[in-house]
């Protein structure tokens, strides 16, 4: 079970609260389970109005399945009769042809009912903004509709082409946010150089600049940007990219945005160093960086844990290799100086570091949009639906993250400032 630590003690006025819309997702996934397990936490309720969008039948038949549980305690999910549900009737006679575990057209045409529900109402202001379940791309397709993904489907109902997928985690070691767009998504990576252009990446900075401005509060980002071949192509012996068109257009990029900061291009192993050592903080350094700390002021005693930490790990330096949590060296971040954003040229060259540090509490946030979207960084997880296994942390993050945007977005002003949480 996944708890929270107390957050925040925000109160808003019913009025303020921001109306956040839940798309249920692929039922035959594990949705309808993470969005039972995270409305448990009354904390949520506190800081928005949440409506479900989907059919009732299935969060009930999940309910039941979480009931014969070894793994739920009862206070651990919360009863679907607690909640505010648009029942979508298009498909409701659907949810008969649902196989827990397994995606099919049924369960497709559900999940983008869903959706297209869920947007058509943010677009007409029922709802600020929108929570998305996962949903299994195979399963649309089966019932007849081709979209790359979400985040698609959902540019196209607003009418924008301008968008992108901004992943935002919290760290639960330093609270620190790491912030990483894709400048291209669900696309073969032999077609990842021909989909890279110019103007391309000048719309997704773009985006990217106008997100830490407008919705995170960071005027004069600093952005690190990644090359796309290995060592950003070694002078042009690893990869011709960078040296025909990419170094110069980050130059041109600096020469119009005096005021950022623009790193890059990085190679893209190294580029991710900083912000695991940023997201793990306590002991995440090299030798250098604890040598470091020694020098910032560490007292004797705690040089000689240093010292003695130091030989044991002689086989590795790396916190991930070691059998003992993270818990020498406490450094600012500042020491680590990790940037505000990352610019990742295609999906596993983001996605992986992101996953790696942060897979059960990352948000994927679209933006370019005109509302908010959030959705936890997992799939369908058909592998364990009906289990009462899922980590509903990530929709959690999700449903907080929404909430927070959406106040930062319009202005509202809380009791106290509201703040991507750290959980457990």
């Amino acid at each position: 079970m996944t708890t929270s630590m107390d957050i925040s003690t925000t109160t808003y006025e019913t009025s303020d609260r921001p109306r956040i819309a839940i798309a249920m997702g692929d039922p035959a996934g594990i949705g309808a389970e993470v969005i039972l397990k995270a409305l448990a936490d009354r904390q949520l309720w506190a800081a928005c109005q949440i409506t479900v969008v989907g059919n009732k039948q299935v969060l009930l038949d999940t309910y039941a399945r979480l009931r014969q549980s070894s793994y739920c305690p009862l206070d651990s999910y919360i009863h679907p009769d607690q909640l505010e549900i648009l029942e979508v009737e298009t498909v409701r006679e659907m949810v008969g042809a649902v196989k827990q575990g397994t995606g099919n057209a049924a369960s497709g045409a559900m999940s983008f009912a869903y959706l297209e529900t869920a947007i058509a109402r943010t677009l007409v202001g029922d709802f600020h903004g929108i929570v998305t379940a996962p949903i299994a791309k195979s399963a649309w397709k089966a019932a007849g509709y081709d979209y790359p993904g979400q985040t698609e489907l959902l540019a196209e109902k607003a009418g924008v082409e301008r968008f992108g997928m901004l992943f935002v985690a919290r760290s639960p070691h330093t609270g620190w946010t790491l912030r990483t767009l894709l400048a291209t998504t669900h696309i073969p990576l032999r077609q990842v150089s021909e989909a890279l252009t110019p103007q391309l990446l000048t719309r997704k900075l773009d985006l990217l600049v106008e997100c830490l401005q407008r919705d995170f509060g960071v005027e004069q980002p600093r952005i690190a940007i990644a090359g796309l071949n290995p060592h950003s192509g070694e002078q042009g012996q690893l990869g011709r990219e960078e040296v025909d068109w990419l170094n110069s257009w980050l130059e041109t990029e600096r020469q119009n945005r005096p005021n950022l900061q623009l790193e890059g291009l990085l190679p893209p192993d190294t580029m991710w160093v900083k912000p695991g050592m940023a997201w793990y903080g306590k002991g995440a350094g090299s030798r250098e960086q604890r040598a470091g700390s020694r020098e910032s002021g560490v007292g004797e005693e705690s040089r000689g844990a240093e010292e003695a930490e130091e030989q044991r790990r002689t086989k590795s330096d790396s916190p991930l290799t070691t059998d003992q949590p993270i818990t020498n060296y406490p450094l600012p971040i500042t020491h680590y100086h990790p940037a505000d954003a990352y610019l990742a040229l295609y999906h596993d060259q983001g996605l992986i570091p992101v996953k790696l540090m942060a897979f059960d509490r990352a948000v994927n946030t679209s933006i370019g949009l005109p509302f908010i979207r959030t959705s936890p960084d997992h799939g369908t997880a058909f592998d364990i639906a009906g289990k009462g296994i899922a980590d509903a942390t990530s929709m959690k993050a999700a449903i907080q993250l929404a909430t927070e945007l959406v106040h930062t977005r319009n202005s509202a002003t809380p009791t106290t400032n509201y703040q991507l949480p750290i959980t457990n």
